[in-house]
């Protein structure tokens, strides 16, 4: 009799992305240590594997505003982390933080005091950047080419690993138990050359918990796949529907013999929404007033905007598309995005093709274009929608993005987590103890021999 394989889900805190409705009468403060609180304490009653942190270095413009959403903050996120390791005991703290405009050491540092902090919960998602626009709020500024940034973030974690492994797991009992300096014999200096960086030293933090945080990197373009099979132990993807899930789960894993890695040294969740109801009929139209809600007039111009590269504020949202032309001439109006069009003008027509076909506004094209139905019904769909991607391998889970900030999870966690212990592919406690690695069941599992408090 086959075993079931087992569904893996985090929890991704809402932001300053356009999943978030931040015009619902619950939504709360993306800075207050309440909703962050909530947020986690919410997500580890429902045993999920981490809580997943997005991080920006800098506040995105347009036409030398904020833009639309960016208002709200971006608060650091090694920080809140920090925090949320007090209030949490068991669920996995994983945060956004670039290899870009980091130094090896200083971050290395910060996730193996995390990972001790946490007794063994911490998770780095790996990013990258080439943009200058985030590179002027740092020293070097937008120093990185493009092609160069995959080089450099392979560089990153590898030495970051070199700097985890040079403490021996034993180094500080040693040294604590006998009443003596640390047996410098038990320290290595790391010794590291490379292409990107040169560091010759002493790691200041003892081997943490896991020996290693947990590794979860989000680059869909080729070079991020192959970095994600070199490096990886998480990749948070994009591919939700199930062929294209399916698909680029295959592709991946492909890839992880080439870099003398299996299957079991790797799990691929990707981004997921959901809308529930009572019926099949209830969650399609809260879906529907959803994803209305997350695209505001203002919401809808502003990312017209950026692919006409003009001030389209005097048209109405509920009117026809611009008759004009993209403007491929001038400066940027849009500073720090996300959103990267190659051929304006190409992209331009196809949306003026569908909006002619299917009757669509300003406002109804950019929500049909911009958001996401993610899974929609009612618990006992979904579940069975869940566990149908994991049994036939698309995904190894999800990552679970709620429409709303605290509150968003409550209902998954009510009302289809208790559907997914019932087919008997989801857990019903943690392990004690566990670290992040283990409750993901990723091997390489260590364990420090520091007794607690040795960081004290």
């Amino acid at each position: 009799m086959s075993t079931k394989r087992q569904v893996h889900l985090a929890a991704h805190f809402p932001g300053v992305n356009n999943t978030t409705v931040w015009s619902d009468d619950r939504a709360e403060s993306q800075i207050a240590f309440s909703s962050f609180e909530h947020f986690a304490k919410n997500a580890e009653r429902g045993f999920f594997d981490y809580l997943f942190l997005a991080e920006g270095l800098r506040l995105r413009e347009q036409k030398g505003r904020i833009h639309d959403l960016d208002v709200v903050g971006r608060p650091n996120t090694l920080a809140i982390l920090a925090a949320l390791a007090g209030v949490t005991e068991h669920i996995g703290l994983v945060g956004t933080l670039q290899t870009t405009f980091n130094e090896p050491v200083e971050l290395a540092k910060q996730l193996a005091t995390l990972d001790h902090l946490t007794g063994g919960r911490a998770g780095w998602n790996v990013v990258t950047s080439s943009d200058a626009f985030h590179g002027a709020n740092f020293r070097r500024g937008g120093f990185l080419d493009h092609a160069d940034r995959y080089t450099r973030a392979a560089e990153f974690i590898e030495l970051s690993r070199e700097l985890w492994d040079s403490w021996e797991p034993d180094a500080v009992v040693a040294s604590v138990a006998d009443g003596r300096f640390a047996d410098r014999s038990r320290i290595r200096d790391v010794d590291h050359h490379g292409a990107q960086f040169d560091v010759t030293g002493t790691f200041p933090v003892p081997r943490s918990p896991q020996g290693h945080p947990v590794v979860v990197q989000a680059g869909d373009s080729d070079e991020g796949r192959d970095l994600a099979a070199a490096h990886a132990e998480v990749i948070f993807s994009l591919h939700t529907a199930f062929d294209d899930a399916r698909s680029f789960h295959d592709d991946v894993t492909a890839r992880l013999e080439r870099h003398g890695r299996s299957k079991d040294d790797l799990l691929i969740l990707p981004g997921a929404t959901f809308t529930l109801g009572a019926t099949p009929d209830e969650a399609e139209e809260r879906s529907r007033a959803v994803r209305r809600a997350q695209v505001s007039p203002a919401t809808a111009i502003a990312f017209l905007e950026q692919v006409w590269n003009r001030d389209l504020s005097s048209y109405d949202v509920d009117g026809p598309l611009p008759d004009i032309e993209p403007d491929l001439d001038a400066d940027t109006i849009t500073r720090g995005r996300v959103r990267h069009v190659r051929d304006p003008r190409a992209l331009v027509q196809s949306w003026r093709d569908r909006a002619a076909a299917e009757h669509l506004s300003i406002r109804d094209l950019v929500i049909e274009v911009s958001t996401r139905g993610g899974f929609v019904g009612t618990p006992s769909h979904i579940a069975a929608e869940i566990d149908r991607y994991v049994q036939e391998r698309a995904t190894d889970g999800f990552v679970v993005v709620p429409h709303t900030n605290p509150y968003g999870l409550d209902e998954f966690v009510d009302e289809v987590v208790p559907l997914l212990q019932e087919r008997g592919v989801y857990r019903e406690s943690y392990d004690d103890g566990a670290t992040l690695r283990e409750t993901l069941g990723l091997p390489g599992r260590l364990r420090s021999a520091a007794p607690a408090g040795a960081l004290a």
